[in-house]
């Protein structure tokens, strides 16, 4: 497989572009090598600026759960294109897209539009803030909500200890209003709130990992959460930036059947477009501006071309459940079948998976369950795995902690190509 085309973009891109990417995993530093520079995707597949052509695993990293550059998305996107990009006024496709949203998962009555997942993940915080007069929030341990200060703060050293930045440009001052506890520990939590009475505003979560690899929460571990929460007044958020009308229609909620009191959205709302979104009780977002003193604003907030694109897949979801019963099959026959070959090769490994999210973790053991379960992959056999399926053809994330996404449009002919694909890898 020649790259040529990608290494002189990817050495011209250094010149000017921090790392040569507008997203650090982009860079391929996790597996080494050369990222590969994309030119255009349709269905499953991508092509890169060599004309080597791969199967998506990784679908934007989840929005195209319909595949790449779907017919119905595109016919509206061009109706859209001649009425306008922008306006910077309310439109009628903001109101249809929050009207729908709150139709389809039951705990958000009110919802605001935003940019991104990580403008939806700050505000969310933000807003839990406003609404409860505290300041501290908890967040775990390989959970990632975006690139907001919050949320970029290492574990202390115990449960009751302050977290620490790790990121430059992150000030302790941020830091102390962290804490972080260790995902699927229920205990840890519990302690941090027994320590901090009257002082969290909120406890924010993936309800599903996807950031660490595809992490399963422990049965009560949500529940648990949910129980706190109510005792003592805390918002309890969930970023379904990742999960949300990708697992379910109703997002990881609806799987759980647990309502937090604030969401976030992104990736699939908007159809392959940036955006995001937060939203829940109307007694919260009542705290918003122009209703509430909590402010947050945005030029580009509900922007139209991102609002159609989104509408026409969710609807196309909410019309076609045919879509999460095929998603549900075809991935469940990937996992059984990698686990299979990896078994014959005598492999160690673990797949964790939810509904079309899944990740194949290089560890003995048999269950990750946080941040220091999933430390222990062979991060070296994983990139050695990774360009094995590169070099012929398949697309998987480039990196050991991150999820893989199957769209609808990888049918049985890709499936059978990707195992046949993995039979041929040696760790050896």
């Amino acid at each position: 497989m020649k790259i040529e085309k990608s290494k002189k973009l990817f050495e011209k891109s250094q010149q000017y572009i921090p790392g040569g990417v507008n997203s650090p995993v982009r860079a391929f530093q996790s597996v080494g090598g050369t990222p590969i520079f994309i030119e255009k995707a349709k269905g499953a597949y991508l092509f890169d600026v060599d004309g080597n052509s791969y199967i998506d695993y990784i679908n934007s990293w989840g929005p195209a759960i319909l595949g790449h550059a779907p017919e119905i998305v595109i016919e509206t996107l061009q109706k859209q294109i001649h009425k306008g990009l922008g306006f910077g006024t309310p439109t009628e496709l903001e109101y249809e897209m929050a009207k729908l949203i709150t139709e389809i998962v039951p705990s958000i009555e009110v919802i605001r539009m935003v940019n991104s997942g990580t403008e939806a993940t700050m505000s969310a915080i933000r807003a839990a803030r406003g609404y409860t007069g505290k300041n501290k929030i908890i967040k775990f341990e390989g959970c990632y909500h975006g690139h907001g200060d919050s949320f970029l703060i290492a574990a202390g050293s115990g449960a009751l200890t302050f977290g620490t930045p790790d990121s430059k440009g992150v000030t302790d001052g941020v830091a102390q209003d962290t804490l972080t506890a260790p995902y699927n520990d229920l205990q840890a939590v519990q302690n941090l709130v027994n320590a901090n009475i009257g002082n969290i505003a909120a406890i924010i979560l993936e309800p599903f990992v996807g950031n660490m690899g595809l992490v399963i929460p422990q049965k009560d571990f949500i529940l648990g959460l949910r129980k706190i929460c109510d005792e003592h007044q805390i918002i309890l958020i969930f970023d379904e930036v990742m999960t949300g009308f990708r697992l379910a229609l109703g997002g990881a909620q609806e799987i759980l059947g647990i309502k937090p009191d604030l969401s976030t959205f992104g990736k699939i709302i908007g159809g392959g477009l940036p955006v995001g979104a937060y939203g829940g009780k109307k007694e919260i977002m009542d705290c918003i501006a122009p209703k509430g003193p909590v402010y947050q604003a945005g030029t580009l907030s509900g922007n139209p071309m991102a609002m159609v694109a989104g509408l026409t897949v969710l609807n196309y979801l909410k019309n076609h459940p045919e879509v999460y019963h095929q998603l549900e099959a075809h991935t469940f026959i990937l996992e059984t079948e990698i686990r299979n070959i990896l078994i014959n090769k005598g492999i160690s490994h673990c797949i964790q998976r939810i509904g079309s999210m899944f990740t194949i973790f290089f560890t003995s053991l048999e269950q990750v369950l946080n941040l220091s379960d999933a430390k222990t992959s062979d991060t070296a056999l994983y990139a050695k795995f990774f360009h094995h399926l590169l070099e012929k053809g398949i697309y998987g994330a480039p990196s050991q902690f991150e999820a893989w996404f199957v769209s609808y449009a990888i049918q049985p002919l890709e499936i059978e190509k990707t195992l046949s694909v993995i039979k041929t890898f040696e760790a050896k």
